[in-house]
């Protein structure tokens, strides 16, 4: 019988351990339910994805080689993470909308896997969502806001609400080798990003940091997109008049997973960054860009200390929450834990439900 060969389209190969963590989450979840399926990854960087991983990769950009795979496949996966956005690029919509057509035309099954959908502002983008995703053949979203958004710009098939695929990746066996220099000393863990913003959010975080680092915290920066936030991450640190760490910009999904595990809090902008505090059991207080960071929040009943474009928030209420967070740093994991297992079942079903697609549609 025939291996069954399954497409993964996302934002993957572009260094954003983010989108490579809902990759490494699939991959390892789809090949636990079928050890021998055959992956072929859509990357930006395909000699990278499949040396990373250990599966097949094309470049996302060479249409004839995406064709080319599809045809061979039994499906396509779409996602997860914010495919279909136009809040950083108009471009994003359509391309990944191009991929899933293709696959339509390929006479392939499409799985629509975990997205966060939106923001989706331009009338095109919202015409053109409309009319893939209701030719799709399933449609899986991670929030109940991604779920009203479709709804709203007039998708009419059915859509199930599932937990980021990251909240699936078992991490009990990870290590790393980049230790933080007292075991048992206050960390902080700290993840920024670049934001349009006429709130002076970075000198505000750095002042908090300062008062932190004061009161005995170890800060530690920890790029999440590569050279992009680690800029960014400099930037804080430069503002700071105390010491801080900032960890390798190019260390591994499994390195920054663990570094967060090792410390005792996390101050996290990027939403991956809060997912894998949520994954190690670490308690973590979020400054929002986007409404996927308050709604991710909300279901693990963590703090939003404020949203970096407004003037909501000052260093020292910062420093408060974080405090307060910290000081119920047992019944904060004890809470992420409780909650974590029923999203980690469900996070694993996803998979499985893919696959029960292309495995009917193949019968078909």
């Amino acid at each position: 019988m025939r291996i069954m060969h399954i497409v993964l389209s996302g934002y993957y190969g572009f260094e954003n351990v983010g989108d490579e963590a809902i990759l490494f989450s699939i991959i390892q979840s789809l090949k636990e339910l079928q050890h021998d399926i055959k992956i072929t990854v859509l990357s930006n960087d395909p000699s990278s994805t499949s040396k990373t991983y250990g599966v097949d990769a094309v470049n996302r950009w060479k249409i004839k080689e995406v064709i080319h795979v599809l045809k061979d496949s039994d499906g396509l996966i779409s996602g997860g993470g914010s495919l279909l956005q136009d809040q950083t690029s108009l471009k994003s919509i359509p391309y990944y909308t191009l991929i899933m057509h293709l696959a339509k035309r390929c006479k392939k099954p499409v799985f629509i896997y975990a997205q966060g959908i939106g923001p989706i502002s331009h009338p095109v983008s919202k015409l053109i969502t409309k009319y893939t995703l209701n030719k799709m053949d399933s449609v899986t979203v991670r929030d109940n806001d991604s779920k009203k958004l479709l709804e709203t710009i007039g998708v009419n098939k059915s859509i199930d609400i599932v937990p980021d695929a990251v909240l699936g990746l078992d991490v009990t066996t990870f290590k790393t080798d980049w230790k933080l220099q007292e075991k048992n000393k206050k960390s902080v863990a700290v993840s920024v990003r670049e934001w349009p913003s006429d709130v002076p959010y970075k000198q505000k975080i750095a002042a908090s940091l300062d008062i932190l680092a004061q009161k005995g915290f170890e800060i530690v920066f920890l790029p999440m997109h590569g050279e992009v936030d680690n800029k960014a991450s400099e930037e804080v640190a430069n503002m700071m008049t105390e010491r801080s760490i900032i960890a390798p910009h190019d260390a591994s999904i499994e390195d920054k997973i663990t570094l967060i595990g090792q410390s005792r809090i996390l101050l996290g902008m990027r939403l991956h960054s809060l997912i894998f505090s949520v994954i190690t059991r670490t308690p973590f207080v979020a400054l929002s860009y986007d409404p996927k960071v308050d709604s991710f929040a909300s279901i693990f009943e963590q703090p939003v200390a404020g949203n970096v474009t407004q003037e909501n928030w000052d260093s020292n209420s910062l420093v408060d929450i974080i405090e307060e967070s910290f000081s119920e740093e047992a019944n904060e994991k004890n809470r992420i834990h409780n909650k974590l297992i029923h999203y980690q079942k469900e996070a694993f079903e996803t998979s499985r439900k893919a696959l029960s697609l292309f495995a009917k549609m193949k019968k078909d």
